[in-house]
């Protein structure tokens, strides 16, 4: 479960990027975030995975207040929020393998269970005959499953997306949200931002528009 309650962000050089937002998914939901370039869209996904604080209002994931959270705390969190970005963020000098696995490695889980995990998630994304190729040798639909694998490895319940096929073409972002279809499915929470708006319209699940760092829709889903 995700809520904001009254939340606002100001950046001292920025100004407000996000201006009294509320709105709650429930567990296992699977909603977009829509809105212009620059409306707010990354800056309220990482308000959720506690890369920054709001300046003000109340944050609430999988029923702890962000803003209660102390430091040592903090990793924890993020454990139970995997992050996708449109930039992969792939380490070009490791195998697919152990881009995937870096998670893991952070959060001590030993060899053994390590692989049998990586291995699932590369199944899920349909890479496992891909573990020991580099991402220089993938596409960049490839690439883009390689980071979702890592996102979901360690299996957290809440899932974020941020611009996730802003280079891949049509089909191939299709291929994509089928693919966070299956993890909402399963009882994953997702928040895709995308400005993919004809791939949203054809899917039917919920979407929240941002404008100026204001929520101005709410389908509610359909």
């Amino acid at each position: 479960m995700i809520r904001f309650d009254h939340v606002f962000k100001r950046y001292p050089e920025r100004g407000e990027a996000l201006g009294d937002i509320s709105f709650e998914l429930r567990v296992g939901e699977m909603a977009f975030l829509t809105g212009h370039s620059g409306a707010g869209k990354s800056t309220l996904l990482r308000l959720i995975g506690l890369l920054e604080r709001p300046s003000r209002g109340q944050i609430i994931v999988n029923g702890r207040n962000l803003g209660t959270l102390r430091r040592r705390q903090i990793p924890f969190h993020r454990r139970q929020v995997g992050m996708i970005f449109q930039d992969h963020r792939l380490l070009p000098d490791r195998s697919v393998f152990d881009n995937v696995a870096l998670p893991l490695v952070v959060a001590g889980i030993g060899q053994r269970d390590l692989g049998r995990r990586v291995r699932a998630a590369l199944d899920q994304v349909g890479l496992l005959k891909r573990e020991r190729a580099t991402p220089v040798a993938l596409s960049g639909g490839e690439q883009q499953r390689v980071g979702i694998a890592r996102a979901v490895v360690g299996r957290p319940p809440v899932l974020l997306a941020d611009e996730p096929t802003g280079n891949l073409d049509p089909e191939l972002s299709r291929e994509i949200f089928e693919l966070f279809e299956r993890f909402h499915y399963v009882g994953v929470t997702l928040l895709i931002a995308t400005h993919d708006l004809s791939l949203v319209n054809s899917m039917s699940h919920r979407t929240l528009t941002l404008h100026g760092g204001r929520l101005v829709k709410d389908s509610g889903g359909r």
